[in-house]
């Protein structure tokens, strides 16, 4: 079976091209599972199989977590996409591409920088207290798409220095709090400068962290952007694997326009054995 690997700002992920493959759909979760395993296969935060539109766009992506489970949409994933169908004349330099949580409009930049638009925030509710061992939580939760994909917003005073370990472990715990029924993605951050976010997200599915994740970075910006501490206009997110970039509209009390832009890089391309 070909592959190719990319990265979106240390997001990687492994792409198969279903058009030429034809492999059943039924049987993507466990080839998702296996190839994203890290030392004994390919590894990758997940997989995108890319097939035939069936509802208007150039292509459809759809997005497999590493654990093996089906996920609306990844940002960064996007990105990759959309230089991987640029560069494979799937689509040209603007794109539609068809995702399990709705549409995504991908927009070549330059040759390695792509920027998508995010799928629309369907929920927004900030200033949410949520309670463990004890503790009280001031967060804002955030869904993309229909249906929704679930973001956690955290603030975290000096994450630089935070003690990860530990945190890992209150990501975990918010990730599968009660209050949230779908679990969702944590997105840890501070704001350091002017427009300018540090963040750190655990990602459901992976039950890690990871080096970026889009949609986060795009959940973070929204929300914050609602609580009027940045100004929604080329968002600077530093992450463990890059920068990303956000730029939204907030026109009456809503949320348009949910731009991310950022690198993307091919890492390999080959055949392996299932």
């Amino acid at each position: 079976m070909k592959f190719t690997k990319m990265h979106g700002a240390g997001n990687d992920f492994i792409i198969i091209n279903n058009i030429e493959e034809k492999i059943q759909i039924k049987e993507l979760n466990g080839i998702a599972k296996e190839l994203c395993a890290r030392r004994i296969s390919l590894g990758a935060d997940g997989l995108m199989v890319v097939d035939h539109a069936t509802e208007g766009g150039d292509y459809k992506m759809r997005f497999y977590n590493s654990d093996g489970s089906l996920g609306e949409m990844c940002g960064n994933g996007a990105r990759c996409i959309a230089r991987y169908g640029y560069e494979n004349k799937l689509a040209g330099s603007t794109q539609k591409i068809e995702t399990t949580a709705g549409m995504v409009y991908g927009k070549r930049i330059n040759e390695t920088e792509y920027q998508v638009r995010l799928n629309d925030v369907t929920t927004m509710k900030t200033d949410v207290d949520i309670y463990i061992e004890g503790n009280t939580y001031k967060v804002s939760y955030v869904e993309l798409g229909s249906p929704g994909l679930p973001h956690v917003a955290v603030p975290i005073n000096d994450l630089a220095n935070m003690d990860k370990d530990k945190l890992k472990i209150l990501g975990r715990k918010i990730r599968h709090y009660e209050g949230f029924p779908k679990g969702a993605n944590v997105n840890f951050y501070e704001i350091i400068g002017k427009d300018h976010i540090l963040e750190l997200t655990y990602e459901r599915g992976v039950e890690d962290y990871t080096y970026a994740c889009g949609t986060g970075t795009g959940s973070v910006v929204a929300a914050l952007t609602v609580k009027g501490e940045v100004s929604g206009k080329d968002v600077a997110v530093d992450m463990n694997g890059g920068q990303l970039r956000i730029s939204l509209d907030y026109i009456n009390g809503e949320v348009k326009e949910l731009i991310l832009t950022g690198p993307t890089k091919f890492v390999a391309i080959g055949e392996i054995i299932i």
